[in-house]
């Protein structure tokens, strides 16, 4: 009976290895016909593809990064931390870079920033919270002049439940940051955005408002444009994220399926 077991155990493995593998090289054919559709003016750079591992099991992970993928994304820290301790994931996953895109509590920030191979907070949303990360990051860094990568999450839909800044105190934050926070770099903007929008419609308004932040802030604090990346589009409008020029889309489920529900304890 155990042999039997060990046997549907490899097999399901071994599906489960190819679906992943198979659902990232579409993903990443669609991001390549997508690019090619681009306006000239964002010709400069190829977007960068966040697998969303959000209650996926450490070994999707791994099969993920298996299949060629490096860049990962955690919306929970006590999840975040538990993945990116994980014995196999240390082992198997050297290159791995943890991207964390969900809301930060303050409280929460010398944990999440403990995480080996942490690369880059995309969740970033006023000054406090810029503030204990800038003080607490050089107690965690590997090397004096390594700064914490940052992102300022934007709440361009205008949504109560959203989490991000508000449109007109973008530039305001990304300054505190830059003139304030030393020990962070700042990376870029990023929006969850209305969710369920139809862009076969017009173009997504999100991503406009966030496209529009950008360019106030390299307006206004004296920015290279090219400098200031997009986080933006996820499994159900990342193409369309990447025709208006993310640089960093976040795709879950078009990757690792279906998400497993969260376990309330």
């Amino acid at each position: 009976m155990r042999s039997v077991n060990n046997i549907d155990k490899y097999i399901n493995n071994t599906v489960r290895m190819t679906e992943i593998a198979m659902n990232l090289k579409v993903v990443r054919d669609k991001i390549l016909t997508a690019s090619a559709r681009r306006s000239l003016e964002y010709k400069y750079f190829e977007p960068r593809l966040v697998a969303v591992s959000k209650l996926q099991p450490s070994a999707s992970v791994i099969d993920a990064y298996e299949a060629g993928q490096r860049q990962f994304g955690e919306n929970y820290v006590n999840e975040l931390i538990e993945k990116g301790n994980h014995p196999s994931i240390l082992e198997k996953c050297e290159e791995i870079q943890w991207h964390f895109i969900g809301h930060l509590q303050r409280n929460k920030v010398n944990k999440i920033l403990s995480v080996p191979n942490l690369y880059v907070i995309e969740t970033v949303d006023n000054e406090k919270l810029s503030s204990a990360l800038n003080t607490s990051w050089p107690k965690f860094r590997k090397c004096d002049d390594l700064k914490l990568k940052v992102m300022v999450q934007v709440n361009t839909s205008e949504e109560k439940e959203k989490n991000g800044c508000e449109v007109t105190q973008v530039s305001s934050l990304v300054k505190h940051i830059i003139d304030n926070c030393k020990n962070l770099e700042f990376m870029g903007l990023m929006t969850i955005g209305m969710s369920g929008y139809d862009v076969t419609k017009e173009q997504n308004p999100d991503f406009l408002c966030l496209k529009k932040c950008r360019e106030n802030v390299s307006k206004e604090l004296q920015i290279d444009l090219t400098t200031i990346e997009l986080s933006m589009g996820m499994s159900n409008d990342y193409e369309h994220a990447v025709e208006l020029g993310s640089t960093n889309i976040r795709v879950g489920s078009a990757i690792f399926g279906e998400r497993p529900k969260k376990i309330v304890t």
